[in-house]
């Protein structure tokens, strides 16, 4: 971008100086085409600044826009993987509760299936007693 205003403030000055030139040779006077030529290049000298003030503002303003957009980013990025963090835990829990569930399932199916058999061998005792007396 410097390239481009410096190469258009030359170009600029190159310019006034061969109007400047023109001007010299219709005018019949040195001093009028001097001035002439210093108004000029003032001219064209504050042509160049406003270009380049304006350029300066430009990339001021995209810079911010550049700083503010990875700002948001990040912070996308940071609540993106909050969220996923958390949908993380919230999956362990449930998979800590079904395991639990499962376990205390089994253990209790167990105790029951002991329950039924030792109810089996009371009453199998029970009836030969019956029989046997």
């Amino acid at each position: 971008m410097k390239k481009t205003i410096l190469s258009l403030a030359m170009v600029m000055a190159l310019m006034v100086s061969v109007s400047s030139c023109r001007e010299k040779k219709e005018e019949g006077t040195t001093g009028d085409a001097v001035e002439n030529a210093t108004n000029e290049v003032k001219d064209a000298a504050n042509d160049a600044k406003d270009v380049i003030e304006a350029a300066a503002n430009d990339a001021k303003d995209a810079t911010q826009e550049a700083a503010s957009d990875a700002t948001d980013a990040v912070e996308g990025a940071v609540n993106d993987a909050k969220e996923t963090a958390e949908n993380a835990v919230n999956d362990a829990k449930d998979a800590a509760k079904d395991v639990m569930n499962d376990a205390k399932d089994t253990a209790n199916n167990a105790v029951n299936d002991a329950k039924d058999k030792a109810n089996n061998a009371v009453n199998n005792a029970a009836d030969k007693l019956k029989k046997n007396n």
